[in-house]
């Protein structure tokens, strides 16, 4: 790509709308927050327009901001296929009295954390030209298993054009390919339109050695496979010298970071982590540097400015990082971090007082999903994309303020304020969530991405 275009190349968020039925089941073993909130009551239309807030001052801060729509819950045909027969409301009643833990997994708003969505290769990067995607196959939990099959038709149907776009299928849903998608997946270069590293994080390595004596978390369970981040390297046609594959300290999936982007965050040339979030950081510093054409810029958290606990609860690495015109960065972090005064202190002191381009923090509300485990950086999936990638896009996605307005009048016009989880064996949930979801497909005009009709 000659220079003259580079300034062309911007990188997109596209953020996960919290879906109709956004509740607190607690179903994400090794998800402290998750856990901690289950069984409260939720707000999915504060958790919608928090969500949309965020979003809105984002693109008005001029960064390129795209919406994801969410998954069609309840997942009543994943309850069929489970034995649970008759109409709807037969099926919603039985599995309530039956099984009340698969009603909550099949109720469950998660896609709305779209890192998870799955992971993006930028046409620069690509040997054919092309932006390359591959749903992640979230097995390691039930309730996220069921998202790739819509994940990928909406895929599909926003980045359509074959000429600019290529789709991957999703990896074999067993243990040893457990992919999480983009959380565990950071790009580090110099401008977005110069080549990239990509740096995958992974917990553990299915097919290694038993006698090795690699270390793995004894709490919780690693979710990325080394060998899930090499098959979607090989997917999109990266090689050795664009990739740096580097193993989540156990300590820190043990506290907590089930996902590499609750302990680190990169952008561009900088990448923010904590002291405990690689197993051997040196070395994968080390090949950071030796791989990347610009210089990384390391912005290191010390333990004992930020310990395990606050890191996370106040989520300071789930943040977005975001590249501003002048070669600055704002850090954008979720309200928590100012509740912990070392995690504030840290961000005063550490990153806007610091030697790197961080310059500046926003704080954004985005309590509802941070309650379920998931903050600023876990709602949106980067994209980054040319000129002519972002005029290929199919759909009404890219955020401006007629589809804000548009989307602010469609959740208050289908949200409940309140949602407790034995509310979800409710029947007229159901219809709400299938009426509100066709009527956004329209408004989006994805077209029909969903597996199920409203009846």
């Amino acid at each position: 790509m000659s220079a003259t275009n580079i300034s062309n190349v911007r990188e997109v968020n596209f953020d996960g709308l919290v879906g109709p039925t956004h509740n607190y089941s607690g179903l994400a073993v090794g998800n402290v927050a998750s856990m901690s909130h289950g069984g409260l009551v939720s707000n999915p239309k504060e958790g919608a327009l928090q969500g949309l807030a965020k979003m809105k001052s984002l693109m008005d801060a001029g960064y390129a901001q795209g919406v994801l729509p969410p998954q069609q819950r309840p997942d009543i045909g994943a309850l069929r296929d489970l034995g649970f027969s008759g109409s709807n409301r037969e099926v919603l009643a039985r599995a309530a009295k039956e099984a009340p833990q698969l009603l909550r997994a099949v109720c469950s708003a998660s896609s709305m954390w779209t890192a998870n969505a799955g992971t993006i290769t930028p046409s620069l990067d690509a040997a054919d030209g092309r932006a390359h995607f591959t749903p992640a196959n979230l097995q390691s939990s039930f309730h996220r298993y069921l998202e790739p099959g819509t994940t990928g038709r909406v895929l599909q149907a926003i980045f359509r054009d074959e000429q600019h776009f290529a789709h991957h299928p999703v990896l074999p849903a067993t243990p040893a390919f457990a992919d999480e998608g983009a959380a565990n997946h950071t790009r580090l270069c110099g401008e977005y339109g110069e080549p990239g590293v990509h740096l995958f994080v992974y917990g553990r390595q299915a097919f290694g050695d038993v006698h090795s004596g690699a270390r793995e978390p004894k709490r919780y369970p690693a979710r990325q496979t080394l060998e899930a981040s090499q098959a979607v390297a090989r997917q999109h046609g990266l090689t050795d010298a664009q990739t740096v594959f580097a193993q989540q300290h156990p300590d820190a999936i043990d506290a907590g970071v089930f996902h590499n982007d609750v302990i680190a965050v990169g952008n561009g040339p900088v990448l923010l982590y904590h002291e405990m979030a690689f197993l051997d950081e040196e070395g994968t510093l080390d090949e950071l540097r030796g791989k990347m054409t610009t210089p990384l810029i390391p912005v290191r958290v010390p333990l004992e400015a930020v310990s395990m606990e606050d890191a996370v609860a106040s989520y300071l690495f789930n943040s977005q990082l975001l590249s501003n015109p002048d070669g600055t960065m704002t850090l954008v972090v979720p309200g928590e971090c100012q509740e912990r005064e070392a995690v504030w202190r840290t961000i005063q002191d550490l990153l806007l007082a610091g030697h790197n381009p961080i310059s500046d923090v926003i704080v954004k509300d985005v309590k509802q999903s941070m309650r379920n485990g998931g903050g600023p950086a876990c709602l949106r999936l980067r994209v980054v994309l040319t000129e002519a990638e972002r005029a290929a896009l199919s759909g009404r996605v890219l955020l401006n303020d007629a589809l804000y307005d548009d989307l602010i009048a469609w959740v208050n016009r289908h949200y409940r304020d309140r949602l407790a989880p034995d509310d979800l064996a409710d029947p007229q949930l159901a219809e709400e969530s299938l009426t509100a979801l066709d009527e956004l497909t329209q408004l989006l005009k994805i077209g029909s991405v969903y597996p199920f009709q409203l009846g």
